[in-house]
């Protein structure tokens, strides 16, 4: 666990510092508020990690799925192919 942290924290400030940062201060405000009975405080800190989630929400927004193109062919379109009659099979003797 304490080999994966390092890369996941970063992989979150990687991203979008700002948005980061403020989820960060708003984390703490709402557990400071909990732990010591602010409620204040706590709603302060729910409302700024609502807008960092917001923030970072409207910069990377999720991807819209894009539309299948149609295989293109590479090959010349084929020619038919003559219709084959049966032959006529000489007798060997």
């Amino acid at each position: 666990m304490n080999r994966f942290l390092p890369r996941f924290v970063r992989s979150l400030y990687g991203k979008d510092p700002l948005s980061s940062f403020i989820l960060t201060i708003g984390l703490v405000d709402a557990v400071m508020g909990g732990v010591g009975g602010y409620w204040t405080l706590f709603g302060l800190g729910g409302v700024t990690v609502g807008a960092a989630l917001f923030w970072r929400w409207l910069k990377n927004p999720p991807p819209l799925p894009q539309p299948r193109e149609t295989p293109k062919g590479y090959l010349p379109p084929a020619m038919p192919l003559p219709h084959l009659t049966p032959s006529k099979h000489r007798n060997r003797r």
